[in-house]
């Protein structure tokens, strides 16, 4: 009813009576907020809202802010993940490569076969090996804090001196045969019986943390 008060019939005409509280105080501007048009052969004269048109900006800025946040942060993805293009690390046979003295912070090496790789001193940072296949490879000084080898084939793997502190080493994930002098698996998450078979061959100290591998595994 608020609406209908604001409109007049005529005979030729209709117009929308512009409300004085929303027109700005000048005369000029308020003929730039009328827009003239033709409806059916009827003029129709109305005033622009201003506050309607703050309105939808408002909410055009909110819809783009939220939409922001659900993009991914490239910095947060895994590295090497493809599946085309150069540096792809991940589901491929990298057997033998040499990555030794590398940054590769969360780099994706899933599924992939890394055989004898060599990951001497390499940077691997929260680095993803999910099942993948490290037989024979070389992570000695390596920095493997928050990596995952969950499922991933870990046998006679050189860990010497390795620091995989909070890295992640469940489901038939299998360190047998590995050399882990000096490594630090401080919050390593392991299964009992792998962390049992660990404590039975775990022996030095970490150069980098000082931390004793027996200590670091919680072995008796």
């Amino acid at each position: 009813m608020a609406i209908l008060s604001n409109v007049s019939f005529s005979r030729s005409n209709v117009y929308l009576k512009p409300s004085l509280s929303h027109l700005p105080s000048s005369p000029s501007s308020r003929h730039h907020c009328l827009i003239r048009c033709s409806l059916e052969g009827k003029e129709v004269v109305s005033p622009l809202v201003w506050s309607l048109g703050e309105e939808v900006s408002k909410r055009s800025l909110l819809a783009l802010v939220s939409a922001s946040l659900f993009v991914v942060d490239p910095a947060l993805a895994f590295k090497g993940g493809g599946p085309y293009g150069q540096g792809v690390t991940r589901g491929q046979d990298l057997s033998g490569k040499d990555f030794s003295g590398q940054t590769l912070i969360r780099q994706d090496f899933k599924t992939s076969i890394l055989r004898q790789a060599n990951f001497k001193g390499a940077k691997l940072l929260g680095a993803s090996f999910f099942d993948a296949d490290l037989t024979g490879a070389d992570l000695s000084e390596t920095d493997l804090r928050g990596a995952d080898f969950s499922l991933a084939n870990v046998t006679k793997v050189n860990l010497t001196n390795a620091n995989l502190e909070g890295a992640t080493a469940t489901g038939n994930t299998s360190f047998k045969g590995s050399n882990i002098t000096g490594a630090d698996f401080t919050d390593v998450l392991l299964r009992d019986d792998q962390r049992e078979y660990l404590c039975k061959i775990a022996d030095g100290v970490n150069a980098t943390t000082g931390n004793a591998t027996r200590d670091t595994l919680l072995c008796n």
